[in-house]
């Protein structure tokens, strides 16, 4: 198998919408190459596109482990975690994302799981 052909693949077929087909096609990638952070975040995108949210979580913790500074890959968490409903897990990587990297969608996670939170604590 062609690594590079495959992820060119995957990429097409995500960018396609078809997370699902590009998420089959980069699982035997990572396994391969399990310290390629590139194809792990497409995986993970992958899968949370796909509302497959335990392996993107998976995914992403994987990234994190790795590279502790990824703010990307705090922020993917977070959403995913958001996406769960583990809204209290989420707000930390979320809040660490938007602290590292200044970007307008973080501070919207940020301000939209706080309220959240907010509200729950309320009902």
């Amino acid at each position: 198998m062609d690594l590079l052909e495959e992820y060119r693949r995957a990429t097409f077929f995500f960018e396609s919408g078809d997370p699902l087909g590009a998420a089959r096609l980069l699982e035997p990638i990572v396994e391969a190459e399990p310290h390629n952070t590139a194809v792990r975040q497409l995986l993970a995108r992958a899968y949370f596109n796909s509302a497959q949210l335990n392996g993107a979580e998976a995914q992403l913790r994987a990234l994190i482990e790795h590279d502790p500074s990824d703010h990307y890959a705090h922020h993917v968490l977070g959403r995913t975690l958001e996406r769960a409903g583990r809204f209290r897990e989420a707000l930390p990587h979320l809040r660490l994302a938007a602290a590292m990297k200044q970007q307008a969608d973080y501070v919207e996670a940020v301000r939209r799981v706080e309220e959240w939170l907010g509200k729950s604590e309320h009902a």
